[in-house]
């Protein structure tokens, strides 16, 4: 079969790889971009925009069963679940069109969908949804395939119809009761959007609290949010089994829990399947991500990954990133790195949950001699004002030179203070440097100088 040439082969058109493309084509490469099933990676079409459209809904429904508590008395309101979901395909709809419009009319970027293979170190073959094989080879290739759910070994498990995050995106009524499997950021995020939509909501996590990976303060807090939303949170408990036909049974070691839906939210795995990555030689991860250097690079010279695909932290501004090193450094020349940038996040629970650097069990961990700064949401002047009074501001400085080593939120617009904490740490500012800087009244960031006054 004749095999057709490129400067550069990107592999998925996620959040780094559409960015990619169009770059190098710009740069005068001729560029292919493969994807799978739809323009735009999880981000676009299961992850980030669908999710999000879905909450900022769950948070008026929430607003206007609580009106009373602003002084707005609303008669009857109550959730059109089908519009929801309308309005969740149709933000779906224009941000994946948008991205596939600005991929066609880039000159010199080819856009072909089917499913990627390697054949070689230089060849990738695409299977196309009409059966049609064509082969493509490159110098440069580059994997942004990303990662899906991860569906755990429990008995019982493949023989009921559970649900992942893409597929309880397309469910067409809220379900009466659902069990998440799983307390992190994702299930979380479900668990109080379908709250309030009306639904039941029950969340087992196998971890002794929420949040595992956070502080223990910081969890508590987001445990005690939603548990005053009526969601109940089971730790603690090992899954043993799953079994139902019209309901779910979940059986755990200290009881069994019965629903409508059941939601397996226990991690991601990456998507590397078809790619026959060991016909190109790349060594995997005992996971199956797909390792790479602090320059995105693989052990195979010529091939690089980006995004979820690598095993690195799984967010979309992560893999927005990984492009910016690459297209740096392959089309300018430059050795950008991934070894001292920062990684915020963000989970849109409401209150939101922010963080960057290190949590004060990480600092202490490395032997840091550190001031821990707390200010409850209930002490801030915008939350007061607003209403929106529940969680808790926290920062960990370094004793000795009094730079801020990380910071977590919760709190509303959590996200947005992380930010300019995140700028902050950047430039070297210090807490005594933010405990006297002028910020607009009455701005929640005006509370980082009531923050860091508990480390004067």
């Amino acid at each position: 079969m004749e095999t057709e040439h490129f400067d550069a082969i990107i592999i998925g058109s996620g959040q780094g790889g559409t960015p990619l493309a169009k770059k190098m084509a710009k740069a005068g490469l001729s560029t292919l971009l493969v994807e799978k099933n739809q323009v735009g990676g999880c981000c676009v079409n299961y992850g980030c925009s669908p999710t999000k459209t879905l909450i900022s809904s769950a948070r008026v429904a929430y607003q206007s069963l609580h009106s009373g508590r602003w002084g707005i008395r609303l008669e009857h309101p109550s959730v059109d679940f089908p519009a929801v979901m309308a309005r969740k395909e149709a933000v779906v709809r224009q941000l994946r069109e948008g991205a596939e419009k600005g991929l066609r009319e880039t000159a010199g970027l080819t856009l072909c969908y089917g499913t990627a293979s390697f054949l070689d170190e230089r060849t990738v073959r695409v299977l196309q949804g009409d059966g049609a094989e064509r082969h493509f080879s490159a110098p440069v290739i580059c994997i942004n395939t990303g990662a899906e759910p991860g569906v755990p070994d429990l008995e019982g498990l493949s023989g009921v119809p559970y649900l992942t995050s893409t597929t309880l995106l397309d469910i067409d009524r809220a379900p009466d009761h659902l069990v998440i499997l799983g307390g992190s950021y994702l299930g979380l995020e479900f668990a109080q959007m379908f709250r309030r939509f009306a639904s039941r909501v029950t969340v087992v996590e196998k971890s002794g609290r929420l949040l595992p990976k956070e502080d223990p303060d910081m969890a508590e807090e987001v445990e005690k949010a939603l548990k005053e939303e009526g969601i109940r949170v089971i730790t603690g408990r090992q899954v043993t089994g799953v079994s139902g036909t019209e309901t779910v049974r979940v059986d755990t070691d200290g009881e069994s829990i019965e629903g409508s839906h059941l939601l397996v939210a226990t991690g991601r795995v990456p998507a590397t399947g078809p790619l026959n990555l060991d016909r190109a030689h790349i060594r995997l991860s005992p996971e199956g991500f797909v390792p790479v250097n602090d320059r995105l690079e693989t052990t195979v010279p010529g091939i690089f990954a980006m995004g979820d695909v690598t095993g690195g932290p799984a967010f979309t501004h992560i893999a927005y990133n990984d492009h910016l090193i690459l297209a740096a450094n392959l089309l300018e020349g430059k050795r950008l790195s991934t070894r001292t940038r920062q990684v915020p996040y963000c989970m849109f629970t409401d209150p939101q949950f922010a963080r960057i650097g290190m949590t004060e069990s990480e600092a202490r961990s490395r032997g840091k001699d550190v001031l821990i700064a707390t200010l409850p949401m209930a002490h801030t002047s915008r939350g007061i004002e607003t209403g929106h009074t529940r969680g808790l501001m926290k920062a960990v400085v370094e004793k000795s030179s009094r730079l801020i080593l990380g910071a977590a939120f919760f709190g509303d617009q959590a996200g947005e203070v992380m930010s300019v904490l995140e700028i902050a740490m950047h430039a070297g500012m210090t807490a005594d440097e933010l405990r006297a800087h002028v910020f607009a009244h009455p701005l929640y960031a005006e509370s980082l100088n009531n923050l860091f006054m508990s480390v004067a």
